[in-house]
Formats: C-alpha cells, structure tokens, sequence
C-alpha cells in the first residue's frame, strides 16, 4: 500500500489551513486522520527500519555478556529458516521524557512484532504500537508495515497505557501476508492483508523488538519506556511446528556509546527490556 492523492491533500491542507481536513477511507479498514500539523509532521514519515549496527565501544550500564548493540533495536531475533507467523502479548507501557529531556520535545519509542530485518534487510512484516510523550502528554498508535513502505496506522483501534495488546504477523508467502492486533483490554481486533510486494521476504528472521524508530531520515527521540514484556512469544515454521524465543539473539539499543536498554529471555515465551 502507497501514499495517495489523498494524503498528500491532507498533508497540505494541514499546513494552508487552520481548520484540520475531514478523514480520508482508504479502505481495508485504514482512514488517514489529519492531526495537528507538529504531530502529524512526524508521524506522516514514521518508519521502521532493519537492524542498524552500533558502534562497537561502551559506556554506561550493561549486564549482559551475550548481547550484541544496534542504534535502533532492542529485543530478541530468532536467526533460521521457514519462519510463517510470529506472536506476542505486551502491557502497553507509559513513556516518559529521558533523564534531561526536555519537556517541549516529542520522545517515542515502538514494541513490535516481525519477521526478517535482521540477517535478512530486504523486507520486514510487522506491526506493533508507538508510545509518544511530549511533558506530561502520552499518546500511541498501532500501525502495521511491509517495510521499506512507511508505516500505517489502523483507525479506531484506541489503545492506552495499561491495555493487553497481542501482535502477530503471518507470512503466507515471500510477498504476501497478514497482521493482526489485539486489544485484550478492549475487546478490539484488527487485520491489514498484504498481496503482491515488490520487495520480498526471506522468511528467516523472527523478532520481537523496541525500536527507536525513524521519522524522515533521522531517529525520534528515544523515549523512556520503561520495561516492555513480550509474552507468550513464539513462531510457527512452514512445518507447522511452534518454538520459543530460545536461541534468540539479544540485542540492546547504544547511541552515542551508552547503551540505553537492558533485554533479555526468560523461559521459551518471554523476552524483557527495560530502559535504563
């Protein structure tokens, strides 16, 4: 799915106009809202992005012997083959501004889940929710992606600090698939189908991931997520067989060489990080 006509109406109404421009259905369950133009500036260009490596010296905080550092993820990847369908639950958190961020910056950070990104950049499936803080203002969406398109934003699925959100992304093959969020919370779910992508899968990536993600060219501001749990973690093979989260490969988000996140596993379902 690509950028229409239609967005770039609204894009520039917001801009040449005080009013905001009525929703736009682009069916498949997507309405583009118009949002205030500061907001609505970044988020028009929201993308995720493959694992970006990080530099290879440190500062600060880490505990973990086995992890490996990226700019931009923190988590856990499964490295293999045949990977079909990947699945999480996550209690959404409540982001605040880092220790000496200011309160007029807009902070961000995003919990999903996906398949490929990692060894394999060509394609990712994925869908997940942003957190933004701006002072004391939180806010999120849930949005769904066939990377490298931008992300998309499922309309009229609210979601709060404190809501069960299960995520999964299913492959039914190299260039085609499906996305689903639930809202536990809320009793809500929503589905985005992909067919036909240019850009294809490798199918050997499987992820579960906060990310400092990406608005234009540059990455947001990294909000203070606190700790996101992913549970009930698992991935379902084109044998028909489901695994666990064991073997995974750890990654902690380090930027500007400290390190920012502490993640690890516990058991075969559940992956934990935690912004230090």
């Amino acid at each position: 799915m690509k950028f229409t006509t239609a967005f770039c109406a609204i894009v520039l109404g917001a801009s040449t106009a005080s009013a905001l421009p009525a929703p736009v259905d682009l069916g498949d369950g997507v309405t583009l809202v118009a949002r205030e133009p500061s907001m609505q500036a970044r988020r028009a260009t929201r993308k995720s992005n493959p694992r970006i490596a990080a530099e290879a010296s440190i500062d600060g905080i880490t505990n973990n012997s086995n992890v490996e550092y990226s700019s931009n993820w923190a988590g856990a990847v499964l490295i293999g083959s045949g990977y079909k369908s990947v699945t999480a639950t996550i209690i959404v958190p409540t982001p605040q501004k880092p220790s000496g961020g200011s309160s007029t910056t807009q902070y961000a950070a995003s919990a999903w889940v996906g398949i490929d990104g990692d060894t394999c950049q060509t394609a990712i499936l994925q869908t997940g929710v942003d957190f933004y803080v701006r002072g004391t203002t939180v806010s999120f969406d849930a949005w769904y992606e066939w990377y490298p398109d931008y992300a998309y934003t499922f309309s009229g699925f609210a979601v709060s600090a404190g809501d069960s959100i299960t995520m999964t992304a299913t492959a039914s093959s190299t260039s085609a698939g499906s996305v689903t969020l639930t809202n536990n919370t809320k009793h809500k779910t929503v589905t985005h189908s992909f067919s036909g992508e240019t850009d294809q899968l490798c199918e050997t990536n499987a992820e579960w991931i906060v990310e400092d993600f990406s608005s234009g060219s540059s990455l947001v501001p990294f909000a203070n997520f606190g700790t996101v749990t992913f549970t009930g973690s698992s991935v379902t093979t084109t044998s028909g067989s489901t695994i666990g989260v064991t073997g995974s490969t750890i990654f902690d988000i380090k930027q500007n060489n400290v390190v920012l996140t502490n993640c690890s596993t516990s058991g075969s379902s559940t992956v934990t990080c935690t912004y230090v």
